[in-house]
C-alpha cells in the first residue's frame, strides 16, 4: 500500500464517531535488543493533525526521525515517555515489562486520555477504554507519532550509555543482537545493561 493511499486519521475519526474525544497512540521501541531498557511513547494529537512525513518509525531514516520528534513534540496535546529497566526485563520478561512500560507512559500524560489506540495485539494494565491494532505505526498516526517518540527515546539513550560502556559500541547497534555486538560480548562480558535472559544461548548458559 502506497503512503498517500493511507487514511492516517481514519481510527482516531472511527473513535471520535463512537463518543470520544480525547485519543492517544502507544508504541514501543526496544523489546528485541540484548541490552537496555524498553520504551515506550503515549500520545495525544491534536484533531485533524497533520505531519508531513510521518511514517511507521522503521521505515524512516535516523535523521528524519529526529527531525519529526521536535515537530510532534511541538505538535502534541501532551505526550509521555515510559521505560522498564533491564532488571524489570529480566525478573517479568520483556512482555510484561513492555506492557509495564506502556502503562508508565499513559499515565505520565498530562491530559488523560479517554480512549487509547496501542500497536501490536496486547493491551498494557490501564483502566482506559481501547483497542489494539497489529501493525498499528504503519495505520494509525496517533501510533506512528509514538513509535518515532519511543524509538529516538531510547537510541538517544543507548548513545549515552556507549559513553559508560565504549567497548560494546552501542552507539552503532543500540544494542541489538548484531554479529558486531554477539562478538563484544563474549569478548568483554556481559555488563550492567545487557539482559541476562537474552544472553543464555549466546554464553552458552
Amino acid at each position: 500500500m502506497l503512503k498517500e493511499q493511507i487514511n492516517w486519521t481514519l481510527y482516531e475519526s472511527q473513535a471520535k464517531e463512537k463518543g470520544y474525544c480525547c485519543i492517544c497512540g502507544v508504541d514501543e521501541a526496544g523489546r528485541g535488543p540484548l541490552a537496555g531498557n524498553v520504551y515506550a511513547a503515549a500520545i495525544i494529537l491534536p484533531e485533524n493533525c497533520d505531519i508531513e512525513g510521518i511514517n511507521d518509525s522503521k521505515k524512516l531514516s535516523e535523521k528524519k526521525r529526529e527531525q519529526l520528534f521536535e515537530i510532534i513534540c511541538e505538535k502534541a496535546l501532551s505526550y509521555s515517555i515510559g521505560t522498564a529497566n533491564v532488571q524489570e526485563i529480566d525478573s517479568i520478561n520483556i512482555l510484561q515489562a513492555t506492557l509495564l512500560a506502556m502503562k508508565r507512559a499513559v499515565e505520565g500524560l498530562k491530559i488523560t486520555p479517554d480512549y487509547v489506540f496501542v500497536d501490536g495485539n496486547t493491551m498494557p494494565h490501564i483502566d482506559i477504554q481501547g483497542q489494539t491494532i497489529i501493525k498499528g505505526d504503519a495505520k494509525c498516526i496517533s501510533i506512528a507519532a509514538a513509535s518515532i517518540l519511543a524509538k529516538v527515546s531510547r537510541d538517544r539513550y543507548m548513545k549515552e550509555m556507549d559513553k559508560l560502556y565504549p567497548q560494546y559500541q552501542f552507539a552503532k547497534h543500540k544494542g541489538y543482537g548484531t554479529a558486531l555486538h554477539i562478538q563484544l560480548i563474549k569478548e568483554y562480558g556481559p555488563c550492567e545493561i545487557h539482559r541476562k535472559t537474552f544472553l543464555k544461548k549466546i554464553l552458552g548458559e
